[in-house]
C-alpha cells in the first residue's frame, strides 16, 4: 500500500529520494537479520562475498550505465532500440567473460584455504547471470526517468531476500548456503518480473549494431577505471582484514561501519542539491560564487551531521545490539563504530571538495587523489594491523587517506580561487541557524 503511494505521486524526484530511502531501510533490515541468522565466522564470509561481488558488479556497471544513459535518452525508437540492443549485447559479452571466470575458478575453489576467497569462486558467475536482466532493466528505466518501475525492481529484489532470511531463521534453516540460493532465487524471480513486464527490453538484442556495440564499449572504458578505483578504495579494508585477521573480524568490522549510512543519506542528498548550483556558478564564470556555495553546503551539512555522530558515539553499544544482537556487544564493534563517527564530520569536506573539482572540470586531480588515498589506506592498514593486532588498527587507519584527499582537495581548489578551510565552518553556521529559523516559522504557520 505504502508503495502504491509513493508510485501515485508521480514526482521523479520524491521517488527517487523515497527510493533511496527505502533500500537504506531494507539494507538495514537485511543486515539485522543475517547478523542474528548466520554465526560470526559466516557472516564474514558473506561480507567478503558480497563486496567482492561489487567490483565485478562495478565493471559491468561501468561499461554499461554512464554510455547506456547518455546515449538513449531522448532518441528516437530506431535509435533507442539500437542503443539497448547493443548494450545487451555488450553485457551478454561481459557476462559470459564473468561465467568463464567462475568455470576456471571452480576448478580451483576447493584447493583454496581461505573461505571466503573459496565461496566468492564457486557463486559469483550464476549470480551474475540471475541479476542481468534486472540489471538491464534498471538501466532503461533510470534512463527514461520513471523512477516508480526503479522503485518496484529493488523492492522486490530486497524484499524477496528479506523474506527468505526470516524463513530461515523460523525454521532454523539459516545457513551461508542457503543465504546465497535465497539470493540468486531473489534475482532470478526479479529479472523474470522485468521481464515479463517488458522493462529489460531484452528482445532489442536483434536491433544490436558493430558500430553501437562499440560506441558504447569506448564510452565506458573511461568510466570503468575511476569506479573500480574506488571500488577497490572502499573495500581495500575487507580483503585485508580477511586475509590478515579472517572472516569473524571482518564480520565485528562490518558491523561497526553499518551505521555509517546514516551519514552517507543526507550526505548524498546535499551533494544532489548543491551540485547543480555549482555548476551554474561556475558555467556563469562566478568563482566566488562556486567557492561561498561549496562552503555553505559542506558547513551545513556537517553541523546537521554533529548531534547524529555524538549520539552515536555515546550509544555505540546499544546500537550494535540493536544491529547484530548480544553476540557482537562484547566485540570491538562498538568502538569501530565510535571511531568512523567521530571522524566521520571531515567527510562532507572531503566530498564537497571533490564534488567542486568535478564541476570545475577537473576530474583528473580526483582520480590521481583516489589512487594516493588507496595506496595510503593499504599501508596504513598494514601499520595498523601490525600496531594493534586487531580491527583498531584498520579503523584508525582510515582516517589517514579522508586526510589526504582533504588536503589534495584543498589544494586543487584554493588554485582555482583562495579561500580558508575554516570559513566553512563559519559560513556553514550561520546558513544552518538560517535553516532551522525558517523550518521553525514554517512549523509555525502550520500549527
Amino acid at each position: 500500500m505504502a508503495l502504491n503511494i509513493l508510485t501515485k505521486l508521480k514526482n521523479k524526484y520524491f521517488l527517487s529520494l523515497a527510493g533511496n530511502g527505502i533500500m537504506a531501510v531494507l539494507g538495514m533490515a537485511s543486515a539485522i537479520l543475517l547478523y542474528r541468522a548466520l554465526p560470526i565466522k559466516e557472516l564474514g564470509v558473506w561480507v567478503f562475498f558480497t563486496s567482492t561481488l561489487m567490483l565485478v558488479d562495478t565493471a559491468r556497471a561501468g561499461f554499461i550505465i554512464a554510455p547506456f544513459i547518455k546515449f538513449y535518452s531522448g532518441t528516437e525508437k530506431a535509435r533507442s532500440n539500437e542503443v539497448v540492443g547493443s548494450t545487451w549485447m555488450l553485457a551478454y559479452l561481459i557476462t559470459g567473460a564473468v561465467v568463464v571466470l567462475n568455470g576456471i575458478g571452480l576448478l580451483f575453489a576447493n584447493k583454496v584455504n581461505d573461505p571466503g576467497l573459496a565461496f566468492f569462486m564457486k557463486w559469483f558467475g550464476l549470480t551474475c547471470v540471475a541479476s542481468l536482466p534486472y540489471f538491464m532493466a534498471s538501466c532503461v528505466v533510470q534512463a527514461e526517468q520513471r523512477f516508480d518501475r526503479l522503485l518496484y525492481i529493488r523492492f522486490i529484489n530486497q524484499g524477496m531476500f528479506i523474506i527468505m532470511v526470516i524463513l530461515m531463521i523460523i525454521t532454523k534453516k539459516a545457513t551461508i548456503q542457503n543465504v546465497i540460493y535465497a539470493n540468486i532465487l531473489s534475482a532470478a524471480v526479479t529479472s523474470a518480473y522485468t521481464m515479463i513486464k517488458g522493462w529489460s527490453m531484452i528482445r532489442t538484442v536483434r536491433y544490436k549494431t558493430s558500430t553501437g556495440l562499440a560506441e558504447m564499449f569506448h564510452f565506458g572504458k573511461y568510466s570503468v577505471g575511476t569506479d573500480l578505483s574506488s571500488i577497490l578504495f572502499r573495500n581495500s579494508d575487507t580483503y585485508i582484514i580477511n586475509f590478515m585477521l579472517g572472516p569473524a573480524a571482518l564480520a565485528i568490522y562490518n558491523l561497526g561501519t553499518r551505521l555509517m549510512i546514516l551519514i552517507e543519506i543526507p550526505l548524498n542528498s546535499f551533494a544532489a542539491t548543491g551540485m547543480p548550483e555549482l555548476a551554474a556558478a561556475y558555467n556563469n564564470n562566478d568563482k566566488s560564487g562556486v567557492i561561498q556555495i561549496m562552503k555553505k553546503y559542506t558547513g551545513m551539512i556537517t553541523w546537521a551531521l554533529l548531534p547524529i555522530c555524538l549520539l552515536a558515539v555515546v550509544f555505540a553499544d546499544v546500537a550494535i545490539n540493536i544491529i547484530g544482537g548480544s553476540k557482537y556487544v562484547h566485540t570491538e564493534a562498538a568502538n569501530v563504530l565510535r571511531v568512523f563517527m567521530t571522524f566521520a564530520l571531515l567527510f562532507p569536506v572531503d566530498r564537497f571538495l571533490a564534488l567542486t573539482l568535478n564541476v570545475i572540470h577537473k576530474p583528473k586531480l580526483n582520480f590521481i587523489k583516489l589512487l594516493l588515498m588507496l595506496a595510503a589506506n593499504i599501508i596504513f592498514d598494514f601499520v595498523g594491523i601490525y600496531a594493534f593486532g586487531n580491527v583498531y588498527g584498520v579503523a584508525l587507519a582510515t582516517i589517514v587517506p579522508t586526510i589526504i584527499a582533504i588536503a589534495i582537495g584543498y589544494w586543487g581548489m584554493n588554485k582555482y580561487y583562495p579561500f580558508k578551510l575554516l570559513d566553512i565552518y563559519k559560513v556553514g553556521y550561520r546558513e544552518f541557524m538560517l535553516l532551522l529559523s525558517s523550518l521553525k516559522m514554517k512549523l509555525r504557520k502550520t500549527a
